[in-house]
């Protein structure tokens, strides 16, 4: 929370070249399943929240944009693609899953259905594992060292080494 009890959330990108802070009520959390939305997130759909009427700003860095259509644009990280904005005359949303907590804004309405995929309902029934459930990746994924920026803020990333350059 703020100072003057509005929420604070912060998000940014995969690799931590992008990161923002939303200071105050967030829009409905939504899934848009239009084919521009499918293949602007390389997804069944995407997920997104609304920060209009909410404080925004870019932390650090800002993204590369893509002009999807003439009212849109779709903004991504230029340097690990992680898709982060839609950009309409009205507002900006923001993708869900850039959030550092998206497990605090679970969607509350559907667009788009005239493009909604016919098997996207039938996900939940599909039997599920965790990824070390496989045992043909598992040592794969014990050895997996991962660069992704984490779930916070951080004063720079990626992280100095010892002689002062990037990287570990």
């Amino acid at each position: 929370m703020s100072l003057d009890n509005r929420p604070v959330y912060t998000g940014g990108c995969q690799c931590g070249a992008i990161r923002f802070r939303v200071e105050g009520k967030l829009g409905d959390a939504s899934i848009c399943h239009c084919r521009m939305c499918q293949k602007a997130f390389g997804n069944f759909f995407a997920p997104l929240t609304s920060v209009r009427g909410a404080d925004f700003s870019w932390t650090r860095g800002e993204p590369k944009r893509f002009q999807s259509s003439n009212h849109v644009k779709r903004g991504f990280c230029a340097n690990c693609g992680t898709p982060l904005t839609y950009e309409a005359p009205d507002g900006m949303a923001l993708a869900i899953a850039a959030f550092d907590h998206p497990e605090e804004l679970g969607p509350t309405v559907q667009w788009g259905l005239e493009g909604k995929l016919p098997y996207v309902d039938d996900l939940s029934a599909l039997p599920g594992y965790t990824t070390e459930d496989d045992p043909e990746s598992a040592e794969f994924v014990k050895t997996m060292i991962s660069y992704q920026h984490p779930d916070h803020d951080t004063d720079q990333w990626p992280p100095m080494g010892p002689r002062g350059e990037a990287g570990e």
